[in-house]
């Protein structure tokens, strides 16, 4: 670890997101943005590196975190490491968005966390609500027309829903980033998968209709103290990502256990796991299915085809969660792909903790953001069928 004081943070703190940010000397400011439909939430910004001051033609960049993650993940590891430190040591704005129902955005005007109103919704409303307001508040506050999207697997679900059903809002984002992006989950080996297909009314019976909670908060503290001995920091991770269906041992810093088990798994509703069931129940080859909450008979769909945004794609062959079966039937279908990479050897935590992470990936997305091309890149695709 780089600071003596991480440790201590991750147990105690309250604030951990912020910390992490500060604790490696850069800066930080939060806000909270107001949806349509009520919720606050979080997000964190990163104005400029180390050394570089604010510049106001600086451009923007959110970052949109994954299922049960939340926006710390993209600034847990080393600075040389962490896709939020690369990005702002390289000149851009960096925003990071937090999700509805997680650790950082559980507010809400008039409805509390005990509701069961408060955790109705999936990641339906997550794309017809939480992205445009992120994405519009930082529109305002930069004077800027545009910005870039990184999404990472469920962060990707979000912005092809949400860019597919909202012209409007996909002439905002200049190039879509997608990391291991989540089509369907019909694919899925993963245990959190598994989980997912559980019928509705067992998954009501032992979540409630509210939360869903793998680990308390009170607990997370108490695994990432335990985690932070160099003595089982390993068997911490090999235990934890056991429900993503395993990482790459070599490729993860097994010193950072403590820093990811405070921040996963975080929190959703179990409406929005149901409806992740309900996507691979549901699924037709030539759609996205999505608002599965809306009244109505036929369920209804949104063309992926539609979106006209520019996409850049990586996925991972030992990905069990976002499999690259899934991501074939999902690459027809994007009718503006800008780039595309395979790894074969990627499980689905090495898109934003992999020690490799920086040069085979991280420094192709900042030469495709600053040429709109990538002349050193390669595009790889799998060899036969997956």
């Amino acid at each position: 670890k780089s600071e003596t004081l991480e440790p201590r943070l991750i147990s105690h703190s309250t604030n951990l997101f912020p910390l992490l940010i500060r604790l490696k000397r850069y800066p930080s400011e939060e806000y909270e943005v107001l949806t349509a439909d009520g919720y606050y939430l979080s997000m964190n910004r990163i104005p400029h590196g180390k050394g570089n001051p604010r510049d106001t033609g600086m451009l923007a960049v959110l970052l949109l975190h994954g299922l049960l993650l939340d926006g710390s993940n993209w600034v847990a590891n080393l600075p040389n490491n962490s896709l939020g430190f690369i990005l702002a040591d390289a000149g851009y704005d960096v925003w990071i968005g937090n999700s509805r129902g997680n650790t950082w955005s559980r507010k809400h005007q008039n409805l509390s966390i005990d509701q069961e109103e408060f955790w109705d919704f999936s990641f339906h409303e997550m794309a017809i609500y939480d992205l445009p307001a992120l994405i519009d508040f930082i529109l305002q506050k930069t004077g800027q027309q545009n910005l870039y999207y990184i999404g990472y697997s469920q962060g990707c679900t979000i912005a092809l829903i949400a860019y597919s059903a909202m012209p409007q809002l996909a002439q905002k984002i200049k190039i879509f980033f997608a990391l291991a992006p989540a089509y369907t989950l019909n694919k899925s080996k993963a245990p959190l998968a598994q989980l997912m297909f559980l019928p509705t009314d067992i998954l009501r019976i032992v979540f409630g209709k509210k939360e869903f909670c793998l680990l308390s908060a009170r607990l997370k503290s108490l695994t990432a103290k335990v985690c932070g001995s160099a003595l089982i920091d390993r068997l911490c991770i090999q235990t934890l990502f056991f429900i993503l269906g395993g990482f790459n041992e070599k490729n993860l810093n097994a010193s950072r256990a403590d820093v990811y088990v405070a921040s996963f798994p975080d929190y959703t509703s179990v409406k929005n796991i149901i409806h992740w069931g309900q996507a691979v129940d549901f699924h037709l080859s030539d759609f996205f299915l999505i608002a599965f909450s809306l009244p109505q008979t036929t369920p209804p769909f949104y063309k992926v085809e539609d979106m006209t945004v520019p996409i850049a794609l990586w996925n991972g062959g030992r990905d069990l969660v976002t499999n690259p079966q899934e991501t074939a039937v999902l690459l027809p279908r994007l009718t503006n792909l800008l780039f595309y990479k395979y790894f074969p050897d990627w499980t689905h935590v090495d898109f934003i903790w992999g020690l490799d992470a920086t040069q085979r990936m991280y420094a192709e997305i900042l030469e495709l953001m600053e040429n709109g091309r990538c002349s050193t890149c390669v595009m790889v695709a799998p060899k036969g069928p997956s």
